[in-house]
């Protein structure tokens, strides 16, 4: 594990605080956890762009024409 000596503006230090002391975290666990979504966040929408830009219109309206045309499950319609 590696050490990272961090800035942050006063008010976003005490709502840190404040969220970690709400979630019984250190601030240390908070902000590793905050760092770890926003990385797969990032990481996700990059993978979902490669998966998009593979994707052919084409083949995707070939495959809709083969679904029936009926109506909604009732469950599904809401």
């Amino acid at each position: 594990m590696s050490t990272l000596s961090l800035r942050l503006p006063d008010s976003l230090h005490e709502t840190a605080r404040t969220l970690a002391r709400n979630e019984h975290v250190s601030v240390n666990q908070l902000i590793s956890t905050a760092v770890a979504e926003k990385i797969s966040a990032l990481m996700t929408e990059s993978y979902l762009v490669k998966r998009a830009a593979k994707g052919s219109r084409k083949d995707f309206e070939d495959i809709m024409s083969r679904v029936p045309n009926v109506p909604a499950d009732p469950h599904d319609a809401r």
